[in-house]
C-alpha cells in the first residue's frame, strides 16, 4: 500500500481568509459542536455561560439553540435548554483491525460487494465510517486511489498498487475521523469517480443522516466532488433510520448496498425515488 497524507502549506495562515471563510460553515459546525459537547456534559446550559466559555455572542448562541430545538436534540427555556434525553448517541468506532461493533458479517459482506464495483484506475472518496474502512481488505491488486478523512486507514490491509490519501484536517478523537476546515480544502481539491458513504441512518424523510455534526461537511463535499455513482453502505438496521445531523439527501444517492433482513416498505420507499437497491446475504459465522 502506497500511503500519503495531504501536504500541509509553509504557512497555513495563508490559506483563503476572506469573509465566507470567516463565516464558514466548519468555523459554524465547530462552534455547534462545542455546544453540544457541554450539553452532553451537562444536560443543561445557560446562554450566558456559553457565550463566555466560546468567546461568542449571546445572540449567536441562542441562534444555535433553535437550530438544535428544530432537530429535536435540545429543549429551550428562558435563558438556556436542556438535551432531549436519548439524542446525541454515536455509533460504535472501528478500533485499528479490532471491532467493538454489531453487524460485522453483515459490513463485510456490504464492503466485499461494493469493493467489486471498483475499477482499475478508479479515485473513489471513501468516508470516516467503518464500514466503507472496510473496503480497503478487499481491493486486491487494483490500482485505485483511496481519498479519505478515515483515520483509521493507515491500520488497515491493502494490496501494493492501492494508494491511500488522508486528507489532513482536525481529528475528531472519538472515531480517529479528520474533519474541518482543512479536510474540506484537500477535498475541493480532487475530482472522485465514484463515492463510498457510510451512514447513521437513511431514508426517504429524513436523508442520510450520521451522528457526529462535523463530519456532515466532509460528506457533502465528497458527494459534491464526485463525477460518478455515489454509494451509500448501510447495515439493514441503518435503514429507516434518523440520526440527528444531515449529510444529503435521498436524490444524491444512485445506489444504497445493504443486507437483507431491513425493513421492505423503507427499501421501497427508497427505490421509489430512483435509488438502485442492493441486497447482500452476510456469511453465516
Amino acid at each position: 500500500m502506497k500511503f500519503y497524507a495531504a501536504c500541509i502549506p509553509n504557512n497555513p495562515q495563508r490559506m483563503e481568509r476572506g469573509p465566507a471563510m470567516k463565516s464558514s460553515k466548519s468555523i459554524v459546525l465547530a462552534r455547534q459542536q462545542a455546544i453540544l459537547k457541554l450539553l452532553k456534559k451537562e444536560r443543561r446550559i445557560d446562554v450566558d455561560t456559553v457565550s463566555e466559555r466560546l468567546n461568542v455572542s449571546p445572540t449567536t448562541v441562542r441562534r444555535d439553540l433553535a437550530t438544535f430545538e428544530k432537530q429535536n436534540l435540545v429543549k429551550r427555556f428562558h435563558g438556556g435548554a436542556e438535551l432531549v434525553e436519548g439524542t446525541l448517541k454515536e455509533e460504535d468506532v472501528f478500533l485499528g483491525d479490532e471491532t467493538i461493533q454489531k453487524d460485522l458479517p453483515q459490513k463485510e459482506a456490504i464492503a466485499r460487494y461494493a469493493a467489486n464495483l471498483i475499477q482499475d484506475g478508479d479515485t473513489i472518496f471513501m468516508n470516516s465510517s467503518s464500514t466503507t474502512l472496510l473496503l480497503l481488505r478487499y481491493l486486491g491488486d487494483k490500482h485505485v486511489i483511496v481519498v479519505t478523512n478515515n483515520g483509521n486507514a493507515v491500520n488497515m490491509p491493502t494490496g501494493e498498487n492501492v494508494s491511500v490519501l488522508l486528507t489532513g484536517g482536525q481529528l475528531y478523537e472519538r472515531r480517529k475521523s479528520l474533519v474541518g476546515e482543512f479536510a474540506l480544502h484537500t477535498l475541493m481539491k480532487i475530482n472522485a469517480d465514484k463515492a463510498f458513504l457510510g451512514v447513521g441512518g437513511i431514508s426517504v424523510r429524513a436523508g442520510i443522516t450520521t451522528s457526529v455534526l462535523q463530519e456532515t461537511a466532509i460528506n457533502e463535499m465528497m458527494m459534491r466532488r464526485c463525477q460518478g455513482a455515489c454509494y451509500v453502505l448501510a447495515a439493514n438496521t441503518k435503514i429507516g433510520r434518523a440520526h440527528n445531523f444531515l449529510s444529503g439527501t435521498i436524490d444524491q444517492v444512485s445506489t444504497l448496498i445493504t443486507c437483507t433482513g431491513a425493513d421492505e416498505k423503507e427499501l421501497d420507499n427508497i427505490q421509489s425515488q430512483g435509488v438502485e437497491v442492493i441486497e447482500c446475504t452476510p456469511e453465516s459465522k
